[in-house]
């Protein structure tokens, strides 16, 4: 083989992991589109996907930049670019997205004012509106402006990552030019509401047509709204951290000091200007011509959670979804103690369609039994008001040795993690900062007993974050499980972590960075070895990780049927002739983001299953600690092997990947399409007849001396 062919065949199933991310962000856009989601849904979407977009600048973005300037040979495995050509073929995506998101955000937004929901420009005002709009700029904005001419006197200034600022080309009275701009106060409501019926003014327009008077004796030629994105990649390169004297959590806090300083990617302006202001605000924010973009849709789409708030309980009821409870899974009894329950068999949680009560409930009573020693707990995000770091500070107030391993290094949540770490820690908890270099992003806990002179364990694992706001926004899996393989396992995983200790054996567990990656290259290899009877079927976030590719892409040569449900970026390119013809790629865009990884290997009763923190991705399989977890009980593989099923039937939600790269929906032409999602909220997954029956509480005297005695 030539080596130009070698280089063809090395790219010829594979695609940059950006540009994938890029196409899974305008599936989010989409959703935005579909005339059969309510509309204040699809205001979200577009909030949703401009969101999204910040935080890829932020990040993405970002970390090229800093790649291109301090290796800028590095190729990507799976494109072969460059990080200059990879930022090109960005720049080149964007602006089309940008203008798709425009005409979906304008077409909401008229059949949003046929409800009478509307965000009006200044100039619509009604008479008693801009009364209103001028009392509020004079009363609440007017005393905490701080506008700024940039001369000789007053440098250019710091722009905040993603604040709104109003920029002005200003004349003095001797025609000389100079630029202008004050930021619009983030402590404000967002949006000011014109009426109960919906009428509406973002606070930005006020300022707008109010900055001419802010100036004295300058004269407005014009002005504009934009906004700077700036590089968020901050290292936390434990390397660089040497001194003895300061801990890991005050080490972290200064780290984040510098995100403020970090290099602007991008600068948005919200309407078409003249070349020269065009220029000026170039040269005020350091940006070069391609980083910057006219967005004539709101800058900060973050106004829409605000605004929908606002409005009225009836119009929301008829323009959002139907509100959806979590139920109690039905296999479960309310009146016999989780600890029990669990005991007798092992459990799982299908969020957000099961309730995150069993959990913390579970915690609950570990807080309070007495034969409870220790409960140990990985946490990555929190939700702002946590019931389950309550439950652990009372473990620990009550006696219990409770360890939590807190991840600070979770981006754009460290501040929020380390807020937590002091608060456990004041309860009695013993908090340790992950391994060095390596981010602690597994979901674990586990809880050890002692009765009769016998240890016992209670181990949960799961997919998501314990974090009870995303468990009711996101499809996530936990296990709970009494099993004593997986306990000692539990065990020797906290002790690893304790010691920093990346090499532990485990027996049912697989543990990254050693672990997940080679077996699941063996069990590849397992369905290999079927050839045309092999059957593989994942359901991840993303597939970036070239080895595993590779791996894929032979299995799908020797004839292994593989089926991949995969959210967002997916570096392999199914239905390739000859390389990944038997590989069909799944993703799934809906209500709630999909989060769970799942693992199957092979079909029906013999299938291995495993639930996981870990996608398919290097980061995840060699640079952090993750775990997968084994399925041993048979009614919770027909449950995961149920959602699979029902994944793949998806027509309403679901796109398929063509062997470019792009998706296609799969619903087109037909009027009516199974949405899984509505699915698992229609019906549950669990057996009521595996819920236990709740035994007679012991009353009176006699009744308390027999409860005292069964518990000896």
């Amino acid at each position: 083989m030539s080596k130009d062919t070698g280089i063809k065949k090395k790219y010829s199933y594979t695609q940059n992991r950006e540009l994938s991310w890029l196409r899974f962000n305008r599936r989010v856009l989409e959703e935005a589109a579909d005339a059969k989601v309510p509309l204040l849904e699809r205001l979200k979407f577009v909030s949703i996907f401009s969101t999204n977009l910040d935080e890829f600048f932020m990040v993405r973005v970002g970390s090229l930049f800093d790649i291109a300037s301090m290796n800028p040979d590095h190729t990507d495995n799976k494109s072969g670019m460059s990080p200059e050509e990879q930022l090109d073929s960005i720049y080149r995506v964007i602006p089309g997205l940008v203008e798709r998101k425009r005409r979906i955000y304008r077409a909401v937004c008229m059949e949003l004012e046929k409800e009478g929901i509307k965000d009006v420009q200044y100039e619509e005002l009604t008479p008693l509106e801009r009364e209103y709009a001028e009392k509020f700029f004079d009363t609440e904005m007017l005393p905490i402006l701080s506008p700024q001419i940039i001369d000789s006197r007053h440098p250019k200034p710091h722009f905040q990552s993603k604040g709104l600022y109003v920029a002005s080309l200003v004349h003095d009275k001797n025609d000389r030019k100079s630029m202008a701009f004050v930021q619009v106060p983030e402590h404000l409501p967002q949006v000011l509401m014109l009426s109960e019926a919906g009428r509406s003014i973002r606070i930005e327009n006020i300022l707008l047509q109010r900055a001419p008077e802010l100036y004295g004796k300058f004269r407005q030629e014009e002005a504009c709204v934009f906004s700077v994105t700036r590089n968020a990649d901050v290292s936390f390169d434990s390397e660089k951290f040497e001194d003895s004297e300061t801990d890991f959590r005050n080490y972290v806090e200064k780290r984040l000091r510098k995100r403020a300083t970090l290099a602007i990617v991008r600068l948005e302006i919200d309407r078409d200007v003249s070349d020269g202001f065009r220029k000026e605000l170039m040269k005020m924010t350091g940006v070069q011509k391609h980083q910057v973009y006219t967005d004539r849709t709101p800058l900060n789409m973050k106004y829409v959670f605000e605004m929908i708030g606002g409005l009225p309980d009836g119009l929301k009821g008829k323009l959002l979804y139907r509100p959806y409870e979590p139920r109690w899974p039905e296999d479960l009894s309310r009146d016999v103690p989780m600890m029990e329950q669990i005991r007798q068999k092992d459990r799982m949680l299908f969020f957000p369609f099961d309730s995150v009560e069993p959990f913390i409930r579970l915690l609950n009573e570990a807080a309070d039994d007495e034969d409870v020693l220790s409960v140990k707990i990985t946490i990555y995000r929190l939700a702002s008001s946590s019931k389950i770091v309550r439950a652990l500070c009372r473990a620990a107030e009550n006696g219990k040795e409770v360890i939590v391993l807190m991840e600070l290094r979770a981006r754009f949540d460290e501040e929020n993690n380390i807020g937590w770490s002091k608060m456990l820690e004041e309860a009695g908890c013993k908090v340790i900062y992950g391994l060095e270099n390596f981010k602690c992003h597994s979901k674990i806990c586990l809880i050890t007993s002692h009765k009769k002179g016998k240890y016992g364990y209670i181990t949960q694992f799961g997919t998501g974050n314990y974090n009870e706001k995303t468990n009711a926004m996101y499809t996530d899996l936990s296990i709970m499980t009494a099993n004593e393989d997986i306990g000692r396992d539990g065990t020797a995983f906290f002790r690893n972590m304790l010691t920093g200790n990346l090499d532990g054996q485990y027996k049912e567990l697989l543990v990254a960075p050693a672990g997940i990656k080679p077996a699941l290259m063996e069990m590849i290899d397992g369905e290999i070895s079927k050839g045309g009877d092999g059957y593989i079927c994942m359901k991840i976030n993303s597939v970036t990780d070239r080895d595993i590719i590779d791996k894929l892409a032979e299995a799908s040569r020797a004839g292994v049927d593989i089926q991949l449900i995969v959210r967002g970026i997916c570096c392999i390119r199914a239905g390739i002739a000859g390389e990944t013809e038997n590989v069909t790629v799944t993703s799934i865009v809906g209500r709630y983001l999909e989060h769970a990884r799942i693992y199957c290997f092979g079909r029906g009763g013999s299938a291995g299953l495993y639930i996981s923190s870990a996608d398919l991705m290097t980061r995840n399989l060699s640079r952090r600690v993750e775990i997968a977890g084994p399925v041993h009980d048979e009614d919770i593989k027909r449950q995961l092997i149920r959602i699979l099923e029902v994944q793949l039937s998806d027509k309403a939600k679901a796109s398929l990947m063509q062997p470019d790269g792009s998706y296609i929906r799969k619903c087109e032409g037909e009027a009516v399409a199974l949405d899984s999602q509505q699915e698992f909220m229609d019906e549950t997954l669990h057996d009521v007849q595996n819920a236990p029956v709740p035994q007679k509480t012991h009353n009176g005297f006699f009744g308390r001396i027999a409860a005292f005695f069964s518990k000896s």
